[in-house]
């Protein structure tokens, strides 16, 4: 195999890449200054003394409609290249794809309606 300058991009821009990805997190890491006391980890309240603990936990309702909502829009996404390109086809073909995309897309929020995913909960504890 014949090395081409087409390999020697390909490798920098790799190379130059991770530098980018990891060199903030190193540069951060060195110079950032050291924890020195024990209240470096207490939650900041507007220099009020906190009260209780600040690590509450979330009910498993909101991860569910934040996955749900990742995954309508990742979906929502993939209709904008879609749009883009509808005016250049000819014919019906491609506005009946775009319908059954969408039907199925409805469909997925009849399923999770019926599975009782939307009911928010009675009781909420704080």
């Amino acid at each position: 195999m014949v090395f081409s300058w087409l390999h020697l991009a390909i490798i920098l821009f790799l190379v130059l890449g991770a530098l980018f990805a990891t060199g903030p997190l190193l540069v951060g890491a060195v110079l950032s200054p050291r924890a020195r006391g024990g209240d470096i980890g207490m939650s900041y309240e507007c220099g009020i003394e906190p009260q209780g603990d600040a690590r509450a936990r979330f009910s498993v309702s909101y991860y569910i409609y934040a996955l749900i909502f990742l995954a309508f829009d990742v979906d929502v996404l993939y209709l904008f290249p879609v749009a883009v390109q509808y005016r250049l086809t000819v014919g019906w073909t491609a506005f009946f794809e775009v319908m059954a995309f969408l039907f199925f897309l409805g469909l997925s929020i009849v399923y999770f309606w019926a599975k009782g995913v939307f009911t928010w909960p009675r009781k909420i504890r704080l």
